[in-house]
């Protein structure tokens, strides 16, 4: 799945946020920036076997789902994590894990027979 660089909305906007989510790179970066701080290429590459070139093309993707935001200092492009996406698809999975509890709870009655209507009965 290509990520383009016109932003869809709803469904297909989660679909594209959880394709970015799927790659252990992406999901490294954005541990690194959830401490909080802004950083550069550099700071990100640090510690890592990743390249710069690397490194980019996955923040690239990041940036077009906008869980991260790039602003200039100087000659360094710094990066920050917007948290707004992840809590946007929290509470996506919160709804969907709400629909599956009350689906199961259903089956649970059925199968043990508090609305199972037995055949001849």
């Amino acid at each position: 799945m290509t990520i383009s660089s016109k932003r869809p909305s709803g469904e297909a906007a989660k679909a594209l946020t959880f394709a970015a989510l799927g790659d252990e790179t992406r999901l490294l970066l954005l541990a690194r920036l959830g401490r909080g701080k802004r950083q550069s290429i550099a700071e990100l590459t640090e510690g890592t076997s990743l390249t710069r070139q690397a490194v980019t093309k996955h923040l690239r993707v990041l940036e077009r789902v906008r869980m991260v935001h790039a602003t200039r200092s100087g000659r360094e492009c710094l990066f920050e994590l917007d948290p707004a996406p992840v809590m946007e698809l929290s509470a996506y999975l919160d709804a969907i894990s709400k629909q599956w509890d009350g689906a199961l709870g259903r089956l649970k009655a059925f199968v043990e027979g508090e609305g199972h209507v037995r055949k001849g009965e």
